[in-house]
């Protein structure tokens, strides 16, 4: 399941080591691309390098990768070939044990505090926000046209003199207005 993206990485990485040469360090991007003599890390890597094979020749006699190999043969040796080194370590040393296979409890706190404090700051915001002032502003905006609707419901009787009684109220209450305002 993991393996094949992991092929699909390793496989370029392994075929970009190659294009160090060119890109890098040779001209291939000459009158493109112009790397200032300020930036040490290039120009230190163009002093020391010698090719793809020097390259690789220096990266095998590093000290990590020999103890990177130790550590793979060591674990081969000791979980394929005498597994019983490994129970009577667990045993031995089961703090530790727990302790490693706990991933030092990073998990559990993940989940105490990072999950199920945006569980419940999610619930508060959808508690406060949502349910109180949104569904708040929609409910109270139609119950506003609700209520409004019934009083304008009586006003609305579709008899001539009612309208005419309602504009002579409206000339009044203009005219007052204006005669204040004056």
């Amino acid at each position: 399941m993991v393996t094949g993206p992991l092929l699909a990485l390793a496989v370029p990485s392994v075929i970009a080591g190659y294009l160090i040469d060119p890109v890098v360090v040779g001209d291939y991007f000459k009158g493109v691309i112009a790397v200032e003599h300020e930036h040490e890390a290039i120009h230190h890597l163009t002093e020391h390098f010698h090719g793809v094979v020097g390259m690789i020749t220096h990266g095998v006699m590093a000290p990590p990768f020999w103890l990177a190999m130790s550590g793979l043969g060591l674990a081969w040796f000791i979980y394929l070939r005498k597994p019983e080194i490994a129970d009577r370590a667990a045993s031995r040393f089961r703090w530790l044990y727990d302790l490693l296979m706990n991933k030092y409890g990073f998990d559990e706190f993940n989940e105490a505090v990072f999950a199920k404090g945006s569980l419940g700051i999610g619930r508060l915001l959808f508690g406060v926000g949502d349910r109180s002032i949104i569904e708040g502003i929609v409910n109270g905006s139609a119950r506003l046209v609700g209520l409004s609707a019934a009083v304008f419901r009586y006003l609305q009787t579709g008899y001539l003199y009612h309208y005419s009684f309602a504009m002579i109220l409206g000339l009044i209450g203009l005219l007052g207005w204006f005669v204040l305002r004056v």
